[in-house]
């Protein structure tokens, strides 16, 4: 499915692509499951994927939350810029490294609910009309949730199975 464009594509493909995400992991023995990834990987296993995944779930909630009462939200983080993610991705790894498998995979559940909800709530017009909401800039609102949840478990997926090759 080529990136949504409207509501039902955005709920149907990010639920697709993180089922299929869970699925892939579900599918693995626990060895597999807590195997470190090879060296020069960011993230070094499936928990701070996941982690990871939880995290920007959690900025985007804030993003919103922010926005949507007419403030500016600190996108991508308070002390970062586009151009600093990966001293941010970092940060988020370091900040879950003691964080059992299990525990990520309850919060990124929650905070993956709470995105859906956040997607519910708006029309195809609320969510894919560029510059309707000042906050998110040139940009909509739809933009900024596809890129928290279908492509980035697309991507979450892409990387683990490489990683277990």
């Amino acid at each position: 499915m080529s990136r949504p464009t409207n509501k039902k594509d955005l709920l149907d493909l990010s639920q697709k692509n993180y089922s299929d995400l869970l699925a892939y992991i579900k599918s693995m023995s626990d060895e597999d499951r807590n195997r470190e990834f090879p060296a020069g990987t960011m993230n070094r296993n499936i928990r701070d994927v996941l982690a990871h995944l939880h995290q920007w779930h959690v900025m985007m909630i804030g993003w919103y939350d922010c926005g949507i009462k007419g403030q500016k939200p600190d996108i991508p983080a308070k002390g970062y810029t586009w151009k600093t993610t990966p001293e941010l991705n970092r940060k988020i790894r370091d900040e879950y490294k003691d964080t059992d498998l299990s525990t990520v995979l309850e919060m990124l559940e929650d905070s993956f609910a709470a995105i859906r909800e956040i997607i519910s709530r708006h029309t195809d017009e609320e969510l894919f009309e560029k510059k309707k909401y000042k906050w998110t800039g040139t940009t909509s609102l739809g933009a900024y949730l596809v890129s928290a949840t279908s492509s980035h478990y697309e991507w979450a997926l892409k990387l683990i199975r490489k990683a277990m090759k």
